[in-house]
């Protein structure tokens, strides 16, 4: 099957039928297109003629996009999305074929949970990200940026009084509100301020990035909540690695857009599916990674409540669980 023929389905509202067959699809297309997960599908001894569930599918773990060139077909890429990290460790890379994919994918995620872009200010508080090149996660906050009406969307730094005086501007004008940012500076804010906006959507990305101590969601929500004045704080799942998020509107409960998936997989066997609603690892199918691999197998701890909602609990080392041979030449 082309590119072009999935390419135009991965956006189409799925049924559940609709959904494994266009993964099916994609799996073959990729398995015929990309070298490196193929020799990975083999490792694992399943023969892809077999293949006929999602849990049937090899899921590429994604400590493999830190020393290899995960790509499917070739070409010359738009942009290479690096992962952030320690200093000194190794980045994952994501090959991006075709940048209006990415922006087409995250732009139709926040309108499924959200709304059009263009009626809300996006403020990022995203200093750690800011700090180096080649996040995704700040090429999506720049697009949506420049998507909003309104000219005070943009980002922030360490300059914490001037968001503070930006923000009860925007409650005393009623306005839609999108706070972004890295958990730690929100922690270093609400540290200093009360902000008693209550329509305001903080959402946390994630990740003390060596500046704090680490903390459990639930903890870092309860700490935010009041200097804020919300009853709860938002989050985003994703990663470099693939090209679509999932957003948690409170309770740390995530929920997928139409073309992405979450399986729970048995952390000794990455072939078994965990039962729903019990703890293990996740498993991502991201039907828009077109150009990379679609099926990632994550460091993540969690648990599905349903194929599109899912918590996270923790993360895992990929040296504690077996599995198929992850020596890929």
């Amino acid at each position: 099957m082309k590119r072009n023929e999935l390419r135009l389905r991965i956006f189409e509202e799925h049924t559940p039928e609709s959904f494994l067959q266009l993964a099916l699809d994609i799996f073959n297309y990729q398995i015929e297109n990309n070298s490196f997960y193929r020799t990975f599908v083999e490792g694992c001894k399943v023969n892809p003629e077999s293949v006929k569930q999602l849990s049937d599918i090899p899921f590429l773990p994604v400590e493999l996009f830190k020393t290899n060139e995960i790509k499917t077909g070739n070409f010359q890429e738009q942009a290479i999305f690096l992962s952030s990290g320690t200093t000194g460790s190794v980045s994952s890379k994501h090959f991006v074929k075709e940048l209006d994919l990415y922006e087409e994918s995250f732009i139709r995620t926040f309108r499924f949970f959200y709304g059009e872009p263009e009626d809300f200010v996006f403020l990022a508080l995203l200093p750690s990200y800011l700090e180096r090149s080649g996040s995704s996660l700040i090429y999506m906050m720049e697009k949506l940026i420049s998507e909003s009406k309104d000219l005070r969307s943009g980002f922030f730094l360490n300059e914490y009084d001037k968001l503070k005086t930006l923000l009860m501007k925007l409650r005393a004008e009623n306005k839609n509100v999108v706070l972004i940012g890295v958990t730690y500076a929100l922690l270093d804010f609400a540290d200093q301020f009360n902000v008693n906006f209550p329509e305001l959507n903080v959402m946390e990305t994630g990740g003390m990035k060596g500046k704090r101590k680490e903390m459990i969601r639930t903890e870092v929500h309860e700490l935010l909540k009041p200097a804020f004045g919300v009853k709860s704080i938002h989050s985003e799942y994703g990663m470099t690695e693939m090209l679509s998020q999932a957003y948690s509107k409170g309770e740390g409960v995530f929920h997928t857009p139409p073309w992405m998936r979450v399986l729970i997989r048995e952390m000794n066997d990455p072939m078994q599916s965990a039962e729903m609603g019990k703890s293990g690892a996740v498993n991502v199918i991201d039907l828009a990674n077109l150009d990379s691999c679609a099926f990632i197998a994550t460091q993540d701890l969690g648990i599905a409540h349903s194929p599109t909602s899912f918590e996270i609990i923790g993360r895992f080392d990929f040296s504690d669980i077996r599995g198929c041979n992850l020596m890929v030449e």
